[in-house]
């Protein structure tokens, strides 16, 4: 009997070690890290809005805490206000630093888009983060969407 006791006490020291042993080793594995920043607009040749109705103008996103390996999506919208078509193109520039610039990509769902005169058209900015990041804790930088004539 006393060894069938001992048995038991063995198997539950060793389901025990197993137990704490597996939260260490996950605890070692996974990481997380919170990236913040902000960001500013400059509109050229069209109008950016932060609402459909197109009464709110946008000049910063807010794009809060962002978590590696992830994308973050913004919804503006563009109004070409002038009388000519214009074709649509975003670029970024004045990052706080480079590695933010390297590691952060910033793309849209309007690139090359042809807006007629006196529309809005809906526009989708994607911040994507990759898992491999470092050294960004805090970042800012511009985006420039401007309006082309159209040919």
């Amino acid at each position: 009997m006393e060894s069938q006791t001992i048995r038991a006490t063995t198997i539950l020291a060793v389901v025990g070690l197993g137990v704490v042993l597996s939260t260490v080793v996950f605890g070692i594995l996974s990481a997380s890290q919170t990236v913040q920043n902000s960001g500013t607009i400059t509109a050229v040749g069209v109008n950016v809005y932060s609402d459909n109705g197109c009464t709110q103008k946008l000049l910063r996103i807010d794009w809060g805490s962002l978590t590696l390996g992830t994308k973050k999506n913004f919804t503006a919208y563009v109004r070409n206000e002038g009388t000519v078509a214009v074709t649509l193109t975003m670029t970024t520039g004045n990052w706080s630093s480079q590695q933010a610039s390297t590691y952060l990509k910033l793309t849209w769902n309007r690139e090359g888009y042809k807006l007629s005169h006196q529309t809005t058209s809906q526009a989708v900015l994607t911040l994507s983060v990759p898992s491999n990041i470092t050294g960004v804790d805090n970042f800012s930088f511009d985006i420039t969407i401007t309006g082309t004539q159209a040919s």
